[in-house]
């Protein structure tokens, strides 16, 4: 199989079940965004290759799920509506979003003041992941009734959190520093 097609050279794509739309259409930057965002996860992932702490095993195990899952909330966005989808979104889901939130920011000290993106580059990185699952979450909101699972919203709202506390979690975890926001610039 070969990796070029030709068939988008002039700006047209495939969703699932085949149906051709314009490259600019709401539901491809929909889906598009989630596998930017996939991306700038990774990106941020690779960072932590050399770090060592205690349970970063079981935060990288959390988060390649959570890519996995991101994965398939795009192929959800891909999925024409009224057919049937692979893989389903289901709440368990946001509620896995959650419990990870709650376990991570446990180890938390309390915010008090507006952070700003910074630190460990890992934890700079899951910022600007954040950034562009809200993006994504923008877009699927644009979808309105387009969207048949009423959790992909939901998900991608949670997903914008997670990665927020992951990137507070990430800076405590191998001892980057937390910029807080100086009002008087």
């Amino acid at each position: 199989m070969r990796i070029y097609t030709r068939s988008g050279d002039k700006g047209q794509t495939s969703l699932i079940y085949g149906q051709r739309v314009s490259k600019d259409d709401l539901r491809v930057d929909a889906y598009g965004t989630c596998d930017e965002a996939n991306s700038a996860i990774g990106v941020a992932l690779s960072h932590l290759k050399g770090e060592e702490w205690e349970g970063k095993e079981s935060f990288m195990h959390d988060m390649q799920k959570i890519q996995t899952i991101l994965f398939h909330v795009g192929a959800e966005l891909a999925t024409p509506k009224g057919k049937e989808v692979q893989w389903e979104l289901k709440k368990e889901h946001i509620d896995g979003l959650e419990r990870s939130i709650d376990a991570w920011d446990e180890e938390l000290p309390p915010l008090k003041n507006f952070i700003l993106p910074s630190g460990h580059q890992a934890s700079a990185g899951f910022h600007f992941a954040r950034t562009v699952v809200r993006r994504a979450e923008r877009s699927a909101v644009g979808l309105g009734d387009e969207i048949d699972n009423p959790y992909v919203v939901s998900y991608l709202n949670r997903l914008s959190d997670l990665l927020f506390v992951a990137a507070r979690y990430v800076n405590k975890s191998v001892g980057g520093t937390e910029t807080t926001l100086n009002p008087d610039v």
